[in-house]
């Protein structure tokens, strides 16, 4: 529709040109079409507008170049110039605080990426960097702009190099709220945080279209890249919820344990829990038989502030907790392992997850709290042969190379690597405490006994009770509670009714700690 079609004024005085702006403000706001709306609401979907008003405080959002236009030809391009150019950005407010965003508008090109459409976006990500406030992409979008062809590809290039610089500086968070196929997946795989919606939501490289063509595999765009996917089995998606008002309700949540950049602290809240409240009920929670199972979730329930987390990654590599949370006010990551799951054991997926929200952490000056439980890395022919090594050490790198508060603390066993892994002293965490139910060691009393006195064992008369004497022997000389700390490796054996208050002092006095690492211009990481 052109502008002498929509405007029946004479634009010849200030009055017209006005009414003028005012009629092709609103026809870029409203959108291309009703039966386009329709079509979007069909899917279950909200528009990209309804979406932007549902993240951001009500009335702030400010919009930046609603009228911009594409300016390519051919393929028809030329009849079909929508305002938007089929993306929404601006910048508004979530809970008081400036954030940018940026929306596709799967009404026009299908959210399609084009030169327009990604200088727009270009903008606004330079802008969040410049102002130092978060990024929140809400992605709805098919993909590169077939018909502006290696423009719409330069664009996706614009996007990345910006995600990268970034990285670090201010958060950034993606939400996927339609199918996001090709170069509108790898934005979001570089930014923080990944949320999806079940059902609405995909992101894949190659859909099952061309997943069927060269490999031969039938799958639905769910199967192949659903929320469900990517958020238990391949760990792409940090969050997946049933709808999108959820959804971008649980993403104003997570920005309010966020900084605006990592030049701040996370904000700090008045804390109605006491700081001193005792946690009597953790004795019963935590069994100090080390081979019975419990939830890790009761014990972080019990410690911080109103039992209130919000955990990351929660169905992807279940074997360790990441989470972050409030102590006395006061925004903190907590790593866990999990026992109810694998035993609380290391592996390759759950070393990969703890490390990279170490390093967000870490990026955002968000201290660190460590609850160990973990009898060691898990053994196995897929696991050595997957990179249990490299990917270990991932975390092990994250934890060496962190400088915010870090507290770790022993709940129970604590054997080998993994040990020393999980933000050991000896690694550089600020305090260690442990409770009396603590056993630190090489391995379990059972294995070191086997490897030890087997000769001793192997040539007993009774084999079985020569090796539970010699299994309660080692226990009592090397793994007894205070063993550690006699060493100096443990700061202090706690009261467990007690880690609350202790945790919380100790953050205390690490507020204003400050560690330089040396001058270079990266590390090399273990990949």
């Amino acid at each position: 529709m052109t502008i002498s079609q929509e405007v029946p004024v004479e634009a010849n005085d200030a009055r017209g040109r006005v009414a003028e702006l005012h009629a092709i403000r609103e026809e870029a706001r409203r959108g291309p079409s009703e039966k386009a709306t329709q079509a979007q609401k069909a899917k279950g979907k909200l528009t990209a507008r309804e979406r932007i008003d549902l993240l951001l405080d009500e009335g702030s959002f400010h919009e930046v170049e609603p009228l911009r236009r594409h300016r390519a030809s051919g393929f028809g391009l030329e009849l079909k110039r929508p305002y938007t150019d089929g993306v929404i950005t601006g910048w508004g407010t979530v809970h008081g605080r400036t954030v940018f965003v940026y929306a596709h508008d799967f009404r026009i090109f299908g959210g399609a990426l084009g030169e327009a459409h990604a200088q727009k976006i270009h903008k606004i990500m330079d802008m969040a960097i410049t102002a130092g406030a978060p990024l929140i992409s809400l992605n709805d979008g098919a993909g590169a702009r077939i018909q502006e062809g290696v423009s719409a590809l330069a664009g996706y290039g614009g996007i990345f190099q910006r995600n990268t610089r970034a990285s670090g500086v201010i958060p950034q968070i993606s939400v996927m709220l339609g199918p996001c196929a090709g170069g509108a997946a790898y934005s979001p795989a570089l930014t923080d945080f990944v949320f999806m919606v079940r059902e609405t939501s995909q992101m894949f490289i190659t859909g099952p279209d061309v997943v069927q063509a060269v490999t031969g595999e039938e799958i639905s765009q769910n199967g192949l890249g659903g929320a469900d996917v990517h958020s238990t089995v391949s760990g792409v998606a940090h969050f997946a919820y049933d709808d999108e008002q959820t959804c971008l309700e649980e993403v104003r949540y997570l920005l309010s344990l966020l900084p605006q950049n990592n030049r701040e602290n996370p904000p700090a809240v008045e804390c109605h829990d006491p700081a001193d409240r005792r946690g009597d009920v953790l004795l019963d929670v935590v069994p100090a038989d080390a081979n019975r199972s419990y939830d890790m979730h009761k014990v972080i329930e019990e410690i911080v502030d109103e039992g209130e987390y919000l955990e990351v990654h929660e169905r992807w590599a279940t074997n360790i907790i990441c989470a972050l949370s409030r102590l006395d006010g006061q925004v903190v990551g907590i790593i866990a392992n999990q026992p109810a799951s694998l035993a609380g054991v290391l592996d390759i997926e759950a070393s990969e997850k703890a490390a990279r929200f170490v390093q967000m952490c870490d990026a955002f000056n968000i201290p660190l709290v460590t609850l160990l439980d973990v009898p060691g890395f898990l053994p196995g022919v897929s696991q050595e042969h997957g990179g249990i090594i490299r990917h270990g050490a991932k975390l092990l790198y994250a934890y060496c190379n962190a400088t915010v508060p870090r507290i770790s603390l022993i709940l129970r066993k604590a054997y080998g690597g993994a040990y020393i892994v999980m933000d050991s002293q000896s690694i550089g965490a600020d305090l260690t405490f442990a409770w009396p139910t603590n056993e630190i060691a090489v391995m379990g009393a059972e294995g070191a006994a086997n490897v030890i006195f087997r000769r001793q064992i192997a040539g007993s008369d009774d084999p079985d009770a020569t090796r539970a004497r010699v299994v309660k022997e080692y226990k009592a000389e090397l793994m007894h509670p205070y063993y550690a700390a006699e060493r100096g490796l443990v700061h202090d054996v706690i009261d467990p009714a007690e880690t609350r208050e202790v945790l919380i002092s100790s953050l205390a006095m690490l507020r204003t700690k400050h560690a330089d690492l040396p001058s270079r211009k990266h590390g090399n990481p273990p990949q």
